[in-house]
């Protein structure tokens, strides 16, 4: 892997990308991941896991459960406590606490499995416990785990997570459910020591307790006697100074009141006196503010003690919580900018539809402008793309843009492309873009971007992209045109995929004629003398020099004598271009219109050819109903002329029956005579007619059409 130059994150704007990230962050441990562990990724497997992680967690985060995490970094306090009698302060216990109660519901909701939540919470409890059954059956604790710890399994077998990508984060990190538990017992939910943390504390803080409230008793006393005798004033109340009860008197009447005067206000007004009364009692309650400081210590180190051993598990833990940090602000920018994960696939390539530059895209907002989204792909039938166009036209910035996202793809991150976009991975990124002369070295700007290219004839290959800006430029043009066409070549020979912008007409002509390169234009009013900033794949474009110079008022005369100095011929060559790609447009467009045409006449046959089968269908099960009812009546028939028969037989031939058996058979000639009509007219009522009437109708629309 290489990617090419050192400074390539700040060329292409990646940094830039990194500082929003480190915005949506919580805490420092989701900045510190985004800082170190968001890199670039060589292989497809690597990414196709890293956009599975952010697609698990931008649908996981759509449920709308709020999991009310809190997300601390006590890192750096976990080491400080490393050495045997150090102990972790009170807030460093509650921020601990807080997080590896965070990873434990994290782990919990990734590992839910289809079936239910309830579910998942049995089979993480099975999980841990199957662990510790292992170490007890072993007779031997179980790698890495220790009392207080719960370990999910990496593999469970038999299970479907609802978010698989999610659950194999969770694969090898500790939980500390007792760790909690302990936390619990010792601090309140301030986070501070709880007067029950021991019998030892208990005590010591009911005594200070009991001297506050004698304290505070004589001060009232005291206070109330002042008031009385005019030396303060009557809203004074007792304050504390220096762990001490104290009484604030101005200044002019210090002397008064009997006592030590241990501060003064920051003006002078106002000393703070300790009344000789409750000096005794002050000093008492400083010596049970050691004892107890003492016993917090004792209860901090006993704690801290229990949570030494698990430092390594927490900081694994911690580093999970920062990478759910890193993908929760992934999930903001996913939203903010509307990126998607899109399929991924295993070839080099660029397959972007409407593609936007993030950055660009905020500054516009900004400046309520929009983006023109970029449709650009780069496969192995055409795999480098030359841009041409004005300058200020957009071929640096469609160069970045499709550079950039490439990066931000194979870092794992969603991108602002349509869900159509299909793109690959790469092994390398080379970038040749701006001014990089140097000083230092005794490069001029050309220099540096012939060693650009050295490096990458010298190391890209098939799974390289190159991304070079105005290649061949900083020279004279006709030199710098055909060495420039040369190393394109080289490229093309070692079947790197590469986007390039150019001014040189030698490079398009040489697009033209290869078939692995092809053409791009950054389409322009000629009519307006505008920038569109859109991208047409196939056409050369222009750079519109000799139409900008009039635009912006160059003098006509100069503007002539330019053209008579390159020659009429060279200038008309480019017109000529243009020309032929407008009438390349047009008929591209005629073809386009036609395959339309083309293709909705396969349609309509289809369609006919599909109507004509149900006809049939239809026909045979009238057919099929129109036989099962005329079998039916004859033999209904058949049933009446033997039973009049066997009437007129037993009847003797009256006359009276004759007649009615007659008139019987009548009927049922009659019967027999309409089910033939009824044929003979349903016949009649089915519609003749074939496919190729309709196909000849739209042959002739299609005919009219070109």
């Amino acid at each position: 892997m290489m990617i090419y130059p050192d400074n390539f994150e700040r060329k292409i704007g990646f940094t830039e990308i990194r500082t929003l990230l480190k915005g949506r962050c919580l805490s420092s441990l989701g900045t510190a991941w985004v800082e170190r562990q968001l890199h670039f990724l060589d292989s497809y497997e690597e990414v196709e896991a890293a956009l599975a992680e952010i697609a698990d967690y931008i649908r996981f985060s759509t449920q709308g459960e709020d999991l009310e995490c809190e997300f601390f970094d006590v890192r750096e306090a976990l080491l400080r406590v490393k050495p045997e009698r150090t102990y972790l302060e009170e807030l460093d216990l509650f921020n601990l606490k807080r997080s590896i109660h965070s990873v434990s519901l994290y782990v919990k909701a990734f590992t839910a499995s289809a079936e239910g939540e309830d579910d998942a919470d049995e089979t993480c409890e099975q999980v841990g416990r199957s662990e510790l059954e292992k170490a007890e059956t072993a007779d031997s604790p179980v790698v890495g785990e220790r009392e207080g710890e719960e370990h999910v399994a990496a593999d469970v077998p038999q299970k479907h997570y609802t978010f698989p990508a999610l659950a194999r984060m969770c694969g090898d990190i500790t939980t500390f459910p007792e760790i909690v538990d302990r936390i619990d017992q010792v601090l309140n939910k301030y986070g501070k020591v709880k007067d029950t943390a021991s019998s030892e504390l208990l005590s010591v803080r009911h005594q200070i307790e009991v001297t506050v409230r004698s304290i505070s008793h004589s001060l009232r006393s005291i206070i109330q006697e002042a008031q009385t005798s005019g030396y303060i004033d009557r809203e004074v109340s007792p304050t504390m100074r220096d762990g001490r009860l104290m009484i604030p008197v101005a200044s002019a009447l210090k002397r008064k009141i009997k006592g030590i005067v241990h501060d003064e206000s920051a003006t002078g007004k106002t000393v703070f006196i300790e009344p000789e009364a409750v000096v005794e009692a002050n000093n008492r309650i400083r010596e049970l503010r050691a004892v107890e400081r003492r016993e917090v210590m004792r209860i901090l180190q006993e704690l801290t003690a229990v949570i030494r051993p698990h430092i390594p598990a927490i900081l694994a833990s911690l580093q999970f919580l920062g990478h759910v940090d890193y993908l929760r602000a992934l999930q903001l920018f996913s939203e903010g900018f509307q990126a998607i994960v899109p399929q991924l696939s295993a070839d080099p390539r660029i397959d972007w539809v409407q593609a936007r530059h993030p950055l660009l895209e905020l500054s516009l907002a900004r400046h309520g402008a929009k983006m023109i989204p970029l449709d650009i792909s780069l496969r192995r039938g055409s795999r480098i793309l030359l841009i041409s166009g004005p300058n200020a036209g957009g071929k640096s910035v469609c160069l970045k843009t499709a550079g950039l996202l490439q990066y931000m793809l194979q870092c794992g991150m969603p991108v602002p492309v349509d869900e159509r976009s299909n793109p690959g991975v790469f092994r390398d990124i080379f970038m040749d873009m701006g001014d990089e002369q140097s000083l230092e070295n005794d490069l001029s700007t050309y220099s540096s971007h012939l060693l650009n290219m050295k490096e990458m004839m010298r190391h890209a290959g098939g799974r390289s992209l190159l991304l070079i800006d105005e290649f061949g430029g900083g020279t004279e043009p006709q030199v710098g045109g055909a060495l420039a066409e040369a190393i394109l070549h080289r490229f093309v020979r070692i079947s790197a995929c590469g986007i390039i912008t150019t001014h040189y007409q030698n490079l398009k002509h040489f697009a033209e004629k290869t078939p692995v390169v092809i053409n791009g234009a950054m389409l322009y009013d000629r009519a307006q003398m505008q920038p569109l900033f859109i991208l047409q794949i196939g056409n050369p474009g222009s750079s519109f020099a000799i139409e900008i110079a009039r635009k912006i008022g160059i003098p006509e005369e100069v503007v002539q004598y330019a053209i008579d100095i390159v020659g009429q011929d060279y200038v008309m060559s480019d017109k000529y271009l243009q020309d032929i790609v407008r009438d390349k447009m047009y008929w591209e467009n005629k073809r386009r219109n036609i395959r339309a045409r083309e293709k909705q006449l396969e349609d309509t046959v289809a369609r006919y050819e599909r109507e004509m089968t149900d006809f049939q269908q239809e026909k045979r099960t009238v057919m099929a109903q129109a036989k099962a009812e005329a079998k039916h009546l004859l033999e209904q028939s058949n049933a009446r002329i033997e039973n009049t028969i066997r009437s007129i037989r037993e009847a003797q031939a009256e006359k009276e029956k004759t007649r009615e058996v007659r008139a019987e058979l009548a009927a049922s000639a009659k019967n027999w005579s309409v089910i033939r009509t009824s044929k003979t007219a349903l016949h009649a009522r089915l519609p003749r007619f074939s496919v190729a009437d309709s196909v000849r109708k739209k042959v002739k629309v299609v005919s009219n059409a070109t």
